[in-house]
């Protein structure tokens, strides 16, 4: 890692971070399609309830201690409404913003791993983790683990603030980022407040608040699907900037149009055509090769 590339090592983890942002949209889209799926079965079921039976538990023996529940067609379609239209939302936000954290969080161990200066002077270690590291390398490691460990506890805006003095990359002039500490808001609303806005949501989101204080904050395809794209706009800003700060040669290689290869097919010429009927097969080749007789 340390002898590789920079710029093409951060352009690997921004793409890997894309590429997961990617996949969690096509698998909300295929869940969805799966909950139409299940809808239209329900509708076509000739009876009007059937029996569920599913794990509530496990028995000290390791074996499940199952539930059976009776639902009529009614309370099914509410349950697939539900589970398509706020709970696969939800889930897929929150998986969003896990995306994106651990992207920043692996930026700055890179960056700070081959520059481990950028931990600064101030930085402080235990005694204990010095004593317990078998080289200056491991003791860096524990240090850059500290500074992540402290950056995890930060706001967006504040991660932003630490980002520029680490990098000398500002996350706030990026648009999709502004959105983005919106969107973290609300996982964090949902986490530890039930859903339900309250002041820390409203310091955090600012002018991008999207209910006032002690309402229920809506989340439902079309804001995933916002989400979705504000997420994937803070990958492709984070892409350039890195590689104008750390050249990425498979970034430009990427950027770089390729020649494109020529689509007509050259046509043969007469005298071609001629020398081609004018070759005669070897005679060894004749006397090999099979003839095909009519008994």
């Amino acid at each position: 890692m340390l002898n590789s590339n920079l710029g093409n090592v951060l352009n690997q983890i921004v793409n890997f971070a894309r590429t997961a942002i990617f996949e969690q949209g096509e698998l909300n889209q295929l869940t969805n399609w799966a909950f139409d799926i299940a809808v239209n079965n329900v509708h076509e079921m000739e009876y009007s309830e059937i029996n569920v039976t599913f794990p509530v538990g496990f028995n000290p023996d390791k074996t499940t201690i199952n539930n059976t529940r009776t639902y009529n067609k009614e309370q099914l379609l509410l349950k697939y409404q539900f589970l398509a239209f706020n709970q696969l939302a939800l889930n897929s936000l929150m998986q969003l913003v896990t995306i994106v954290e651990a992207m920043l969080s692996d930026i700055v161990r890179v960056v700070v791993a081959r520059y481990p200066q950028k931990l600064g002077a101030k930085r402080n270690i235990s005694i204990q983790s010095i004593l317990e590291a078998t080289s200056l390398e491991e003791v860096h490691l524990r240090a850059t683990d500290a500074l992540l460990n402290d950056l995890s506890y930060k706001s967006p805006t504040e991660l932003a603030e630490s980002m520029k003095q680490l990098l000398s990359l500002n996350l706030l002039e990026c648009p999709a980022f502004h959105s983005y500490v919106e969107i973290k808001a609300t996982r964090d609303i949902f986490v530890h407040n039930r859903g339900i806005a309250n002041d820390v949501y409203m310091r955090k989101a600012g002018s991008h608040a999207r209910v006032k204080p002690h309402m229920s904050l809506p989340v439902n395809t079309h804001y995933f699907l916002e989400s979705y794209e504000h997420c994937i706009q803070v990958t492709e800003w984070l892409e350039e900037q890195l590689h104008e700060h750390w050249h990425s040669s498979e970034y430009e290689h990427r950027k770089t149009p390729q020649p494109e290869l020529p689509l007509t097919i050259p046509k043969i010429t007469e005298t071609v055509i001629k020398n081609h009927e004018s070759l005669s097969t070897p005679p060894d080749v004749q006397s090999a090769t099979p003839r095909l007789e009519s008994p």
